[in-house]
């Protein structure tokens, strides 16, 4: 008891509460040498060569940046700190994490290319080259699953440039086909190849549907289905529109010559694609589709009937009769 007493003694409370008594304080400084300050952390080598700096103040037990009071003197102390070890740690931290999400990229795109771009390419292929009277097994929730996956993997940018380009090549193979078409067949040959292009459009679009909605519309501000029907526009027909469109106004003088439908087909296709081709021959264009031509004017009345009188003389010197009128007049007598 009197020896716990004599220990209790030498405790001494400060208006802190920091007990350090003196047999404590002997205790302390006797493990430390003179001259000797406290040990200082070591800071790992930030990248570049250049140490992390130190700073010599001694440890306090108080939190970073506060104050503490001298147990003895009871006086303020000046705000310390503590070394900065995290600006390294944190650079290192930045590096791995760079270095991780790289490898993790190109592990992702590797798979795109060996897994999921393979099976759309086929399925693209079979869609394109498809012939009306041959049934082709799709399976459409089998393609619309891999757009899923390329698009949630964030390779949007990737699989719409591979699919204009395949989609590029294919046309350009029609082009080449078209150019070695007879002249005589030429109309014929382009309303197939258009048919079948605007067919299986049917078909890429709504399964793409994934990357029109979040990549094509939202970040380049265009539509799939458009951007499609261009590149036919630009690598087919407005290769042969200098050979086609004589060979229509042709035809189009020439009743009969082309079937009506075809050339409805074909006109119309081409003022789908580009809608200013119809300026090229009006006459052509307003026969399929209507409001080619400007409204009419009443102070233009008369020249819209020396127009239909001139028609109907051309179209009576061409062998078209214009019928038995005295005919039809007595019938309409009685």
């Amino acid at each position: 008891m009197e020896a716990m007493e004599d220990d209790s003694s030498e405790v001494k409370d400060d208006h802190n509460h920091n007990y350090c008594g003196g047999k404590v304080r002997a205790a302390l400084s006797s493990q430390v040498p003179d001259g000797v300050g406290a040990p200082e952390p070591v800071c790992p080598t930030v990248p570049g060569g250049e140490p992390a700096k130190r700073q010599a103040k001694p440890w306090s037990g108080s939190p970073r940046g506060s104050k503490f009071m001298d147990s003895d003197t009871g006086s303020e102390s000046s705000e310390v700190s503590e070394p900065d070890c995290s600006a390294a740690s944190t650079e290192d931290k930045f590096r791995l994490d760079s270095t991780s999400k790289f490898l993790l990229n190109a592990m992702a795109i590797e798979d795109y290319r060996k897994n999921h771009w393979p099976n759309l390419e086929e399925a693209i292929d079979r869609l394109l080259i498809q012939n009306f009277s041959d049934h082709i097994s799709v399976s459409y929730a089998q393609i619309y699953g891999y757009v899923y996956k390329c698009v949630c993997q964030q390779h949007s940018e990737l699989l719409y440039s591979d699919l204009t380009s395949k989609i590029t090549a294919h046309l350009q193979q029609v082009s080449t086909q078209l150019q070695a078409s007879p002249t005589e067949n030429l109309i014929e040959n382009f309303n197939i190849a258009l048919t079948q292009y605007l067919a299986s459009l049917q078909c890429i679009v709504p399964v793409f549907i994934y990357l029109n909605k979040f990549y094509i519309e939202s970040k380049l501000n265009r539509d799939l289905k458009e951007d499609l029907m261009k590149l036919f526009a630009d690598h087919v027909a407005e290769e042969h529109l200098s050979k086609l469109m004589p060979l229509l106004i042709k035809a189009h003088s020439m009743p009969f010559q082309v079937q009506p439908s075809t050339m409805a087909s074909v006109v119309k296709g081409l003022y789908s694609l580009r809608p200013e081709w119809a300026q090229l021959a009006p006459a052509l264009f307003s026969s399929f589709i209507p409001q080619i031509h400007p409204p009419a004017v009443e102070s233009q009345l008369h020249d819209y009937a020396d127009r239909d009188r001139k028609l109907q003389m051309e179209l009576s010197m061409k062998g078209f009769p214009r019928g038995d009128q005295s005919r039809k007049r007595a019938s309409e007598d009685s």
